[in-house]
């Protein structure tokens, strides 16, 4: 299968820090800093991070995020090849990263006229810049996608966090493009099960990402 890629306008990429506590900043082409959207989600979760690696001990905290993290990377990089019609994609690829790639396979076949991939893009109005996994049609509509990786099954409130981020994109697109996206959808690989897809509106999850980001600011003053 080969994807068509369509993008509207062309946008600058931005060039990000990430420092010692974590924390991600882009700076913008006129030279504005702002935070990143996971930085700004994450603050929620910040104490219930800390809590499960006192339960479980730093060790195996840090084996298990590093593990957790590297397996998102390793399916993400493999998602873009394959979206940007890489013909090489699978190769050297591990056999773990390869299953859940596989998995999730047919569901990215439903996605094509790809607007952008691994995109920068941001917003002065909500106060957040990032990089959205994909924007493009998804069973020819418009949507702000993302990719995930799971070690079991989630349902769908353990996951608002997701499309908070995924509404976060499609309000920055509309921002910077002038076109708007009513459409989110969660491509979820999980570890020996079935995939899982999730498809939400936009209108719904605006103001949890309001609220996000005001307890985000309000523990950062």
């Amino acid at each position: 299968m080969m994807f068509n890629y369509c993008p509207p306008v062309d946008l600058q990429d931005l060039k990000s820090t990430t420092f010692p506590d974590g924390k991600r900043y882009y700076t913008l082409p006129d030279g504005t800093r702002l935070p990143s959207v996971t930085t700004v989600l994450g603050a929620q979760k910040k104490d219930a991070i800390m809590e499960w690696r006192r339960k479980v001990g730093e060790d195996e905290a840090n084996r298990i995020s590093k593990q957790a993290t590297s397996r998102g990377t390793n399916v993400h990089t493999i998602c873009e090849q394959y979206l940007n019609n890489q013909p090489s994609y699978m190769r050297g690829v591990m056999p773990d990263a390869l299953e859940y790639f596989l998995s999730i396979k047919p569901y990215l076949n439903k996605i094509n006229n790809i607007h952008y991939q691994e995109q920068a893009l941001w917003s002065k109005k909500l106060g957040m810049a990032g990089r959205t996994d994909c924007i493009a049609e998804y069973e020819g509509v418009l949507s702000s996608i993302d990719f995930k990786t799971a070690s079991r099954p989630k349902d769908r409130e353990s996951i608002m966090d997701y499309f908070w981020q995924t509404a976060a994109y499609a309000l920055m697109y509309e921002e910077l493009v002038g076109v708007p996206i009513n459409n989110l959808v969660i491509i979820m690989a999980v570890k020996d099960s079935p995939p899982l897809i999730f498809r939400e509106r936009t209108e719904d999850h605006i103001e949890g990402l309001v609220q996000a980001i005001k307890y985000y600011k309000d523990k950062t003053k």
